[in-house]
């Protein structure tokens, strides 16, 4: 396992945040933070209610919020899914790594097609890339691999996600 240092740990990511490094900690007054966390809890939070909870009047909440959307602090309000009532219950991650370790490193572009995979993080480590997927069966979940491998001319590693206790968690703010 590559040595990711002091970050790659808990007390590692908190000394980041409280630190002249953490960067965005630094950008973001308190009260924001408080308006972020609670539209992250409830995206369709009314701004008499974000004005209540802040203590802010409401004219001057929608210019807070307006503002961290421009800065791109929120990026967009969406609907949350229950991916096994929608037909998915299948979710796996899916490791990919270049056969030719010299070839491109264009993975995402040639794998964006692919409506099944979620996200795409680039991590260190052996492979590139970690795939987030999700399908409707071991079968879907066998004929994505393949495209993924035809797609990308990478080789897979796979882990199928037995339970979620919890996910889309708001972040530590």
């Amino acid at each position: 396992m590559p040595d990711l240092g002091s970050h790659g740990t808990f007390a590692g990511r908190k000394a980041m945040r409280a630190g002249a490094a953490a960067g965005y900690g630094d950008r973001v007054e308190e009260i924001d933070r408080k308006i972020l966390l609670l539209l992250a809890n409830n995206g369709r939070m009314s701004f008499t209610d974000l004005a209540r909870q802040t203590g802010l009047s409401v004219s001057a909440t929608h210019q807070r919020v307006r503002r961290l959307e421009r800065r791109g602090l929120i990026r967009g309000y969406a609907a949350v899914i229950d991916p096994a009532d929608a037909g998915l219950p299948l979710t796996a991650f899916v490791s990919v790594k270049p056969f030719d370790p010299a070839a491109a490193d264009d993975a995402p572009e040639r794998l964006a097609h692919l409506s099944a995979i979620e996200a795409c993080h680039s991590v260190a480590g052996e492979e590139n890339y970690i795939l987030k997927v999700r399908v409707a069966s071991p079968a879907a979940l066998e004929n994505l691999l393949s495209e993924i491998r035809a797609s990308a001319n990478v080789s897979t590693r796979t882990t199928i996600v037995l339970s979620t206790p919890y996910e889309n968690r708001p972040p530590d703010l």
